[in-house]
């Protein structure tokens, strides 16, 4: 049987994850209230996010903001726009 979530993004009764997919306690919140649809949105921005402005994970300065802008995608105002970033 799946685990259903009421997610946050997108206000309705989805899918949850099937495992954590962050660390601490940010990962646990995601785990609790973000749906499987949802993370996937995440991922996406976040490879834009990673491409656009030249991060690394390995990197502390960007991993940490990733997590800021993760936490802000989720549970903040949403998703920062990024400059100049035209979709296909």
């Amino acid at each position: 049987m799946t685990r259903m979530v009421n997610c946050v993004l997108l206000q309705r009764e989805a899918e949850g994850l099937a495992r954590l997919t962050y660390p601490g306690t940010l990962g646990q919140r995601i785990f609790d209230h973000v749906s499987q649809e949802a993370w996937q949105k995440w991922v996406s921005h976040q490879t834009i996010l990673m491409n656009e402005y030249r991060l690394s994970p390995i990197n502390p300065k960007d991993r940490k903001f990733l997590e800021e802008e993760m936490e802000k995608f989720f549970f903040g105002e949403g998703a920062s726009a990024v400059d100049n970033f035209v979709p296909q």
